[in-house]
């Protein structure tokens, strides 16, 4: 099922749940509401609702910015280790051919083997640490004599660490990922009764209300759908594909 099709039956289950509530409301209490209710419950919903405004916007601002760090973090891995072989090229033989080598099955083990459970949100395994070290034993103890060489070393051993740390921070966001259940009890409570506020207000007819709290109730649903899917910036309508590590092997000449 698309992501599209499922956000609209979101909305669509909430706007009919919050019609069917406002309609029993209005049936079963007066029909034109209590406008003797408008003032206290204004007052309390414009600050349950603005409480709830500010909730959603700081969860859904802090989670694109994760799928953007996450999108850009990936890039800037897969560039270091590109930056690793690069430099490796100008020591002696062998070095370059097996930096060049062990940085293809690494990258290969990222988009064929982690990358599917980072997107189911699992904890990756497998041997992508240890090609890792493999390579870092390669450079550390490739032969280099004078200043040039000795600085394309220190210069792959840099880029080397931004690989790790670029690593570490994949793996955390893939597997670390998503909205504590705390967090998620909030937002759907708030949201509940940010829609259920509304049917004590008084002085509108049966149509516009329910037209009003449908809308309320389907623009809430597809702010925590948007949530939802941002959770794991590796999977749903936020997915972030391979595309990084699949460019550095063609630039590995290990495609």
């Amino acid at each position: 099922m698309s992501t599209y099709v499922q956000g609209l039956i979101w909305v669509l289950s909430a706007s009919v749940a919050a019609a069917l509530v406002g309609y029993l409301v209005r049936r079963l209490g007066q029909d034109e509401g209590r406008p003797s209710n408008n003032d206290a419950a204004g007052q309390v919903f414009t600050i349950v609702s603005g409480l709830q405004a500010v909730v959603l916007a700081f969860v859904l601002v802090t989670l694109f910015d994760t799928v953007t760090d996450a999108r850009e973090g990936a890039y800037r891995e897969a560039q270091s280790l590109v930056s690793v072989a690069w430099a490796v090229d100008s020591l002696p033989d062998p070095a370059g051919a097996e930096v060049r080598d062990l940085g293809a099955g690494y990258l290969r083990t990222v988009v064929e083997q982690e990358w599917p459970i980072m997107q189911r949100g699992g904890e990756v395994a497998g041997p992508g640490w240890s090609q890792l070290d493999r390579i870092r034993e390669v450079v550390l103890h490739a032969p280099a004599e004078g200043e040039f060489e000795e600085d394309r070393k220190t210069e792959a051993t840099t880029q080397l660490g931004q690989v790790y740390e670029e690593r570490h921070e994949r793996l955390t966001r893939a597997f670390d990922r998503g909205v504590v259940a705390v967090v998620w009890f909030v937002l759907i409570v708030g949201s509940v009764v940010c829609v259920l506020l509304p049917n004590l207000f008084g002085g509108t007819r049966l149509f516009p209300h329910i037209v009003l709290v449908s809308t309320l109730a389907g623009a809430l649903a597809l702010l925590l759908f948007a949530i939802f899917q941002l959770q794991n910036p590796f999977s749903g309508g936020s997915r972030i594909g391979p595309e990084a590590f699949s460019w550095a092997l063609e630039r590995l000449g290990r495609s």
